[in-house]
């Protein structure tokens, strides 16, 4: 064990509660008592390697699982902006250490980085005057979010909608089954529990049991492309279907571009930056070409009795720009629709004025759908939310966009 060189000490210590401050802004529950903790945690194991120096501070600061990412990027941003760790050794050995080569990004990159970032803005903030603006006649920057197009906002924005995606009230609509549950409300009556229950008092008396529909949330599953001109929709809408998979059951989520890849396990990790990062890395045909009728043919012929069961809900968000035959995409779509309750499709071009159904894919997919929707902004992932929970405001009447055409 290496002890750490009183001088160094003091500024160690500022270094932690500093690192403390970007962990708790990136999402950790990091308190006043855990920063004290990993203070004397260091000073007691001292720094022999900067691996130690990590496994001491990640002992202290990390409880769960699903924040070891977060505390992994933060760790590698944050000292290796300040140097400190590498100061430390050189003090105890004469031998500089190796300079490793830059790694990939990782899960929880952005959004650690954004913690730093903030974290140096607001020091920078508290030395400069405050100024008073007039913002009565302007218009609320949460108003322009709303409806501002993902493709065209920048990185903080993309931040800001992501947080206001896991923030949104999410669709708690219900399908009646066969299926009959106990109530103790007055409805059907429950011969065999009431039967039951007048055994139990000695047949004197016979106390009546109901019964009801049962009620459950409708399967979701989700097709999504991803070729070059969909990603980044599909990308934003990732994030919305990871905040519901954490409140739902049954929902599936497929992506598609040149094949077919289910990634509905990796959606159901705690942490939505690590969740996509598992998506990315699991699918070869991410911002590629796309086939559109070969994807839904392998989903109908392997994926759709295995998810399709209890009156399932479909989302399929694509542009509908398909290389395949226009036939083999309308039998397939057909098919798709005969094995669900309700299939909304989610096109990005909707955003467009002048949009018309001109291409083939487009127009051979429309007589297949029940709801066609926009999803480039804000506004509409609402409007899908309170879609999903039976209001259809907003929706496209599918076959009007083709007499529109002619």
């Amino acid at each position: 064990m290496t002890e750490t060189p009183a001088t160094e000490t003091g500024a160690l210590a500022d270094n932690i509660v500093h690192f403390a401050r970007a962990l708790r802004a990136a999402g950790l529950p990091v308190g006043p008592a855990a920063v004290i903790d990993a203070i004397r945690a260091v000073e007691v194991a001292g720094i022999a390697s900067r691996e130690d120096f990590y496994w001491t501070l990640h002992s202290i600061f990390v409880k769960k699982r699903d924040q070891h990412a977060v505390f992994e990027e933060a760790f590698r941003l944050f000292w290796r902006s300040r140097g400190l760790v590498e100061k430390m050794l050189a003090l105890l050995s004469p031998v500089a250490p190796p300079r490793g080569e830059p790694q990939k990004p990782k899960a929880a990159q952005a959004r650690v980085a954004n913690a730093l970032q903030q974290d140096t803005v607001r020091e920078a903030k508290e030395t400069k005057p405050e100024i008073e603006i007039d913002a009565s006649f302007t218009v609320s920057g949460a108003e322009v979010l709303q409806t501002k197009d993902f493709a065209q906002m920048s990185a903080a924005e993309i931040a800001t909608a992501k947080a206001a995606i896991s923030r949104l009230i999410l669709p708690v609509d219900t399908v009646r089954q066969r299926r009959l549950v106990a109530t103790p409300a007055r409805a059907r009556i429950d011969p065999r529990r009431s039967m039951r229950a007048s055994m139990r008092a000695g047949g004197d008396m016979i106390a009546l049991k109901y019964r009801k529909p049962a009620e459950l949330h409708p399967p979701i599953v989700a097709l999504c492309d991803i070729s070059g001109s969909m990603s980044q929709y599909t990308r934003i809408f990732l994030h919305f279907l990871h905040a519901l998979t954490e409140n739902r059951r049954k929902v599936h989520t497929f992506l598609f571009g040149t094949r077919l890849s289910n990634v509905t396990r990796q959606l159901t990790m705690k942490d939505p930056d690590e969740a996509l990062e598992a998506c990315t890395g699991s699918v070869a045909d991410w911002s590629g070409g796309t086939r559109i009728a070969t994807a839904l043919h392998e989903f109908n012929r392997k994926w759709s009795r295995r998810v399709m069961h209890g009156g399932a809900i479909v989302l399929l968000i694509t542009d509908g720009l398909e290389r395949d035959t226009e036939e083999d995409l309308a039998v397939e779509m057909d098919r798709l629709h005969r094995s669900c309750r309700r299939l909304v499709w989610l096109n990005p071009l909707l955003r467009f004025d002048r949009f018309e159904a001109k291409a083939r894919g487009i127009r051979a997919m429309l007589p297949h759908v029940d709801e066609f929707r926009t999803i480039h902004s804000l506004e509409a992932v609402e409007d899908l939310c309170r879609a999903l929970a039976g209001d259809g405001k907003g929706a496209e009447d599918p076959r009007a966009w083709l007499k529109r055409v002619g």
